[in-house]
């Protein structure tokens, strides 16, 4: 399992301190902050999660300055995403973010025919190595429902018809983890209970 510490927000000197506790895979939800980030931190071996929506015109950053990126959710982004990853970086690794049943105000793919033509797609690209899933549920305090929706999510990674490679679920925050973990969440992404709510 996994753990990828979310410095969304934090300053270079937090996830520096973070890194020389061991911690080696970082994730970022903004593009922009997160490239000016790594240019501080370049010579130090951490491994890069993109988390966050991705519009058209910053898919270019991410290809270029990201280990992964967990919030794939249609073609033309992952396209983008390949055509764009430079040949001397080795393939991007890509989670398929899903938002089944379909919530409005999140993104991600709303059904499972969709999941499995979204995977197939990106199966074929030759700069993306597809590795598994992501997923952000509801919100909730109750731990019997926290482990029902993951149980749902992990279910989708054995749809008919999904490449076998697909064998990550990256799922679960500092709120419900151990939840998510107990549904066979292989990357955990944590912020507030390793940065704290804010860092002074």
């Amino acid at each position: 399992m996994k753990l990828i510490a979310v410095s969304k927000t934090k300053p270079v000197e937090a996830i520096k301190a973070v890194y020389d506790m061991g911690q080696r895979d970082f994730g970022e939800n903004y593009v922009t902050e997160a490239v000016e980030k790594m240019s501080f931190l370049r010579s130090l071996d951490i491994c890069w999660h993109f988390l966050g929506p991705l519009q058209s015109n910053k898919t270019r950053l991410v290809a270029t300055n990201f280990d992964w990126i967990h919030s794939v959710d249609r073609i033309k982004i992952a396209q983008r995403l390949n055509d764009q990853r430079p040949e001397e970086l080795l393939s991007l690794k890509v989670c398929l973010q899903v938002n089944i049943p379909a919530e409005p105000t999140k993104s991600g793919v709303s059904s499972e025919a969709e999941l499995v033509d979204l995977a197939l797609a990106v199966s074929e690209m030759d700069r993306l190595e597809l590795r598994g899933i992501m997923a952000i549920p509801q919100p909730s305090k109750d731990h019997r429902k926290q482990r029902e929706q993951f149980n749902r999510i992990a279910k989708l990674l054995s749809i008919p018809g999904l490449p076998k490679e697909m064998n990550e679920l990256s799922m679960g925050m500092s709120g419900d983890m151990e939840s998510a973990i107990a549904e066979g969440a292989t990357m955990v992404r944590i912020g507030t209970d390793i940065f704290g709510a804010r860092y002074n």
